[in-house]
C-alpha cells in the first residue's frame, strides 16, 4: 500500500506550505517587534554586522578571535532576550517556529523520512482506502454488545457470546491505550461476521487520534506489499517495507483469506518477529481457528504470536446477517 506519485507530491507540497507559513509568520513577528522595540532591531543589525566582519577577516586571512566573537554574540543575544521578555514576548520570538522540530517541516531527518511524514502517510492511506469515513462510524463509541447473545453459553468455558465480546472489547481498549508497550499486541480470531474488523477499526481510530502512525492492511494488501518489497516491484517498495516494520500500529485484517505459501509465512514471521523486537504494536484478525492458523502459517509464526500477543476469541451469530433481518 505505497503512496502514489500524486499523493507523494501532495505531501511534499504540504511541507513546502508549512515552511512558507513559518517564514511568513516570522516576518510578521519581526516587523511587529522591530516597530515596538527598535532596540531589538539595532541588536539584530549589530549581530549581523559582527558576522559579516568575521567572515571577511577569515577570507582575508586576518586575525580572527573566535572566542571573542562568540562572547559578543552571546552577550547580544542575551540582551535581546531580556528586552523581548520585558515586553511580553517569548525569548525566542525571533526564531523560526516549525510544526515539527525534528525535521523543521522538511519531512526528512538525515536523509530519512521523518516520523511526521510517516504519520502523514498513514492518514493519506486511510483516506485512500476510504477508511477515514469508516472510522467515524466504526469506533469504540459506536460498539454495541446488543448484537451478542447473553443467554447461549459455550459448553467448554461457560461464557456467553456477549461475555466473549466484552473480553475482546476490553482488550482492544487496552491495546489502543498502550501503543508501543510490551504486551499490547492483539490476535483476534473467530468466525466471520463477529465484529473483528470493527474492533480493529476502533483501535486504529484511537491510535490516529492520539498521534500515532497506524497502517491498516487486508490480508491480500499485506501480501501484495510484502511481495513488492521483497522483489522491488515499485520504486517505493523499500519505504513500504519500512513503514510496515516501523509504524506504531500495524493492523492485518482477515489473515487467512489470501493465497498462502511458504513465502507468505516467512514474510509474516519476519514482520511479527521484528515488530516484537522493536516493541511495536500489531493487531491481527483471522477467521481461522488456532489450529488452522498454526497449520497455515507454521509453528514458529504461531509460537511468536502466542508468546507475545493477547489471543482473544469472538463467538456467536453473524452480526451482518442479524442486522439484515432487523
Amino acid at each position: 500500500m505505497p503512496l502514489t506519485n500524486a499523493q507523494y507530491d501532495e505531501l511534499l507540497r504540504a511541507y513546502d506550505m508549512k515552511q512558507q507559513n513559518a517564514r511568513e509568520a516570522l516576518a510578521r513577528r519581526r516587523e511587529e517587534i522591530y516597530r515596538s522595540l527598535p532596540a531589538v532591531r539595532d541588536i539584530d543589525r549589530e549581530i549581523a554586522d559582527a558576522g559579516i566582519r568575521a567572515a571577511k577577516e577569515r577570507i582575508l586571512g586576518g586575525d580572527f578571535d573566535r572566542s571573542a566573537l562568540k562572547e559578543r554574540l552571546d552577550r547580544l543575544s542575551a540582551k535581546r532576550a531580556e528586552l523581548l521578555l520585558a515586553a511580553g514576548y517569548e525569548a525566542d520570538a525571533l526564531e523560526m517556529r516549525y510544526e515539527c522540530p525534528y525535521c523543521r517541516d522538511t519531512g526528512f531527518v538525515n536523509g530519512q523520512k521523518c516520523r511526521c511524514f510517516l504519520d502523514a502517510q498513514s492518514r493519506l492511506l486511510y483516506d485512500r482506502y476510504r477508511l477515514g469515513s469508516i472510522l467515524q462510524k466504526e469506533n469504540f463509541a459506536h460498539f454495541s454488545f446488543d448484537w451478542y447473545s447473553d443467554t447461549i453459553t459455550d459448553g467448554k468455558t461457560g461464557l456467553t457470546p456477549r461475555q466473549y465480546a466484552q473480553i475482546a472489547y476490553d482488550r482492544a481498549r487496552y491495546t489502543a491505550g498502550h501503543i508501543g508497550e510490551e504486551g499490547s499486541s492483539l490476535f483476534l480470531y473467530g468466525r466471520t461476521g463477529l465484529g473483528k474488523t470493527f474492533l480493529t477499526h476502533c483501535i486504529a481510530k484511537e491510535a490516529l487520534d492520539s498521534g500515532y502512525t497506524a497502517v491498516y492492511f487486508t490480508a491480500g494488501e499485506f501480501v501484495s506489499v510484502m511481495e513488492s518489497a521483497a522483489f522491488g516491484r515499485t520504486g517505493d517498495s523499500s519505504f513500504s517495507d519500512r513503514i510496515i516494520l516501523e509504524c506504531d500500529l500495524l493492523i492485518i485484517d482477515d489473515l487467512g483469506t489470501e493465497l498462502t505459501n511458504s513465502f507468505v509465512a516467512s514474510r509474516l514471521f519476519r514482520c511479527v518477529n521484528e515488530r516484537i523486537l522493536g516493541n511495536r504494536t500489531t493487531v491481527i484478525s483471522t477467521n481461522l481457528s488456532l489450529e488452522e492458523f498454526r497449520e497455515t502459517y507454521s509453528e514458529r509464526v504461531f509460537s511468536r504470536i502466542a508468546s507475545h500477543y493477547s489471543i482473544v476469541k469472538l463467538v456467536g451469530d453473524d452480526i451482518r446477517l442479524r442486522k439484515k433481518r432487523t
